[in-house]
């Protein structure tokens, strides 16, 4: 077992180059701490840590969220590819800004109320049990309503993602490798998020869809690359063109059906 812990990281202090500085000066000033891959398992309390504002915890074996209270400047937090089961005890973080948990044990997306700020959520490649899917938690969803811009939910099993509508400033969405079969419900969302402009979904079911690519692009003005492919101009203006001339067509035939339906009414009543 290894913890995280202050006198830990006094250990890998280079104290040559502080000489005028004691170990507990320097840990009050310093914002970067960077333990990931060294088989920590649990994070003690490092409230000496005032400033800390970027934590590599990454390639570990921590299984809770814990000791984190104290960070209360931590703006950067990477915990991928450890044994996390919940994501808790990060609602103190008001200044988190991105939050890297790929990787882990988590099957639901909560307890990040009250993050406002939080730009970038990685929740990638979660480890579930056969045939459980990642899901999210409505209250978290609304909470990161006006933040989010970037949002990673890859590998995760899911079949549905109409409920991230309300991320109203989501900019860049990667979903690959998931379940998503409908084109009806990636239009409907498409609709929703206005400012998307990256969205990437490739080897999901829904991408081998007649016409996926063209409905998508038809729905959305603001989409400049879908699954790592660019959006030129002349492809998004032939494609409204051809939807206008189809539309005209359809408008058209309606009217020749109503004037031949209005024909017959006549020729039946002067009979």
């Amino acid at each position: 077992m290894v913890r995280l812990t202050l006198d830990l990281i006094a250990k890998n202090i280079n104290l040559k180059s502080r000489k005028e500085e004691t170990i507990s000066q320097y840990l009050k000033k310093i914002t970067h701490i960077n333990f990931s891959d060294k088989n920590i398992d649990a994070i003690d309390n490092l409230s000496l840590c005032k400033n800390l504002s970027v934590l590599y915890l990454y390639d570990n074996r921590i299984s809770q969220i814990t000791n984190l209270n104290y960070a209360t400047n931590l703006t950067h937090l990477y915990l991928q590819n450890n044994c996390i089961s919940s994501m808790e005890n990060l609602r103190s973080l008001k200044k988190l800004e991105k939050l890297y948990l790929g990787g882990n044990y988590i099957a639901v997306i909560e307890g990040l109320e009250g993050l406002e700020g939080l730009r970038e959520l990685h929740v990638e490649s979660q480890r579930l049990p056969p045939g459980e899917k990642l899901l999210f938690d409505p209250r978290t969803l609304h909470s990161l309503a006006k933040s989010l811009s970037i949002l990673n939910i890859s590998n995760n099993n899911i079949d549905d993602i109409r409920d991230l509508e309300i991320l109203e400033n989501l900019k860049q969405l990667t979903a690959v490798d998931n379940q998503l079969l409908h084109v009806k419900d990636l239009e409907f969302l498409l609709n929703k998020l206005m400012k998307l402009w990256k969205m990437d979904l490739n080897r999901n079911p829904v991408c081998l869809k007649p016409k996926y690519r063209d409905r998508l692009i038809l729905v959305s003005k603001s989409l400049e690359i879908l699954d790592g492919k660019e959006i030129k101009n002349m492809e998004r203006q032939f494609l409204m063109n051809w939807k206008a001339s189809k539309d005209a067509k359809k408008i058209s035939k309606k009217r020749n059906n109503k004037n031949e339906d209005t024909s017959n009414s006549n020729i039946e009543i002067s009979l």
